[in-house]
């Protein structure tokens, strides 16, 4: 599971610094944006600090405390989008959906501002917002942009799963059939779409086999009778 909202703090070069990021694996910056604030939940903006978008994740660094910033991964983002309707949010910003892996009833965000800390892995939404408004369309293409580098994964147990791809002869040996592949057939050639079900592929190649032998009875009691003619 990816981490939702989290602080961070690692940060390189003089002043207020820069975000370091993991070019090692391919981790690229796109965009930088002055003057933006942050919200999280539902409490009041962060001064504001200095945006910095990455191929693979948001962060939010302020530019007077060099131990305050906040990084989320596009991985965990489930929505983003601008918001420009006051009555939701008196500033135009971008509002922005996180995925926190517990319950939404144990999500944390009320808007008390006496708590002294907050949980930020309980966050599900946050809002940036650009001192010049008319930022925000770019700042939006380069969100869809940075999400579609990060596909959501597919896990081993949803659609077809981990045993979702066809038997042979070879695998069926190794599930412990007591079934002998002929020699017409191949161990690379595909009999069937089990989705996890041994049993029912076990029986397309009992019944393959079995019509290759019909076929084989059936040549034998030609050659049978074209003899006695």
């Amino acid at each position: 599971m990816v981490p939702g909202l989290r602080q961070f703090t690692d940060r390189t070069g003089e002043g207020a610094g820069v975000p370091v990021l993991d070019t090692e694996n391919g981790e690229e910056l796109k965009h930088v944006e002055p003057g933006v604030a942050i919200v999280i939940a539902n409490r009041s903006p962060e001064a504001p600090g200095t945006l910095y978008i990455s191929s693979r994740k948001v962060v939010w660094l302020s530019d007077v405390d060099r131990e305050k910033g906040y990084a989320v991964d596009f991985l965990a983002l489930s929505l983003h989008a601008v918001s420009r309707d006051p009555d939701a949010f008196p500033s135009p910003c971008i509002y922005a959906q996180i995925e926190t892996g517990v319950d939404e009833d144990d999500s944390d965000c009320s808007d008390s501002e006496h708590e002294e800390t907050l949980d930020l892995s309980k966050v599900t939404e946050m809002r940036l917002v650009p001192s010049d408004p008319n930022q925000l369309d770019t700042l939006f293409q380069i969100f869809c942009e940075c999400a579609e580098l990060n596909p959501e994964p597919i896990e081993e147990d949803e659609g077809f799963g981990g045993n979702n791809w066809v038997f042979s002869a070879d695998m069926m040996a190794d599930d412990g059939a007591d079934v002998e592949a002929p020699e017409w057939f191949s161990p690379t050639s595909s009999i069937g779409h089990s989705n996890g079900d041994h049993d029912l592929a076990r029986t397309v190649l009992e019944l393959q086999i079995n019509d290759q032998r019909f076929e084989d009875a059936e040549e034998m009691e030609r050659e049978n009778e074209n003899s006695r003619d």
